[in-house]
């Protein structure tokens, strides 16, 4: 179980608002990055107990990470989201984009976090608010588990709603992850405007004028998928 162990130091320090950032969506080959970011004050009440299952929201299941969304919502200061689409995505490249994500996710916060904690080694450039990087910080400070919860069950909804308008890529179920029956699809039907065109195999659809069928082996979540008469073989 997290605590407010690292929350606390800060506020110790004289810091009054203090956030905790996350993202969702870098991997996928479809939608957006979503970045969120959740604030504690240094007076306002926290029910842990309530709380207590908030951990890095891949541990989680979708049921829980659902259920855990709308408390922490009720328990926390204040929550921010942002989120970049996937022609932003194209245009800077993903790993921009999710930055840009998490000043957008800052930037819709009413009370302005006076130091952020976000997840990874790489701190946010050009911004002014003092911060610090921790590597596999989702697993340890409570504020950034809590934003890769809010985060992932945003874009995990997006994905369900665009599912309504493109059914046959199975969206609600894959959130765009390039699973087998993702890349069948796209195989079958190419990609729709969702997809992100700087990503493998997608890129090769937009590079090849025939499709992604004239190019027998592509890498796929470390495996080599084998494009025969349209049907998938794992090599």
């Amino acid at each position: 179980m997290l605590n407010l162990k690292e929350e606390e130091n800060l506020f110790t320090l004289g810091y009054r608002f203090v956030g905790g950032l996350d993202e969702a969506g870098r991997g996928p080959l479809a939608g957006p990055v979503v970045a969120a970011c959740v604030i504690c004050e240094r007076d306002h009440k926290i029910n842990m107990e309530t709380l207590k299952d908030v951990k890095d929201s891949k541990k989680l299941t979708e049921k829980k990470r659902e259920k855990l969304f709308g408390l922490i919502q009720e328990n926390v200061f204040e929550v921010g989201v942002g989120v970049c689409d996937q022609d932003t995505i194209d245009r800077i490249n993903i790993f921009q984009a999710s930055l840009l994500a998490m000043k957008k996710a800052i930037g819709a916060l009413k009370n302005k976090p006076e130091f952020i904690m976000l997840d990874g080694k790489f701190p946010i450039p050009n911004i002014s608010l003092k911060q610090r990087a921790i590597i596999g910080g989702d697993n340890l400070v409570f504020s950034i588990a809590a934003a890769s919860i809010i985060a992932k069950v945003t874009r995990d909804r997006i994905m369900r709603t665009h599912h309504e308008e493109y059914p046959e890529y199975g969206f609600d179920k894959h959130k765009g992850y390039g699973t087998k029956f993702h890349i069948e699809q796209l195989a079958k039907h190419g990609p729709c405007r969702l997809h992100r065109k700087s990503f493998e195999p997608i890129r090769k659809f937009y590079n090849n004028t025939a499709n992604i069928l004239k190019s027998p082996l592509i890498l796929v979540n470390n495996k080599k998928i084998n494009y025969n008469n349209n049907v998938i073989k794992e090599n």
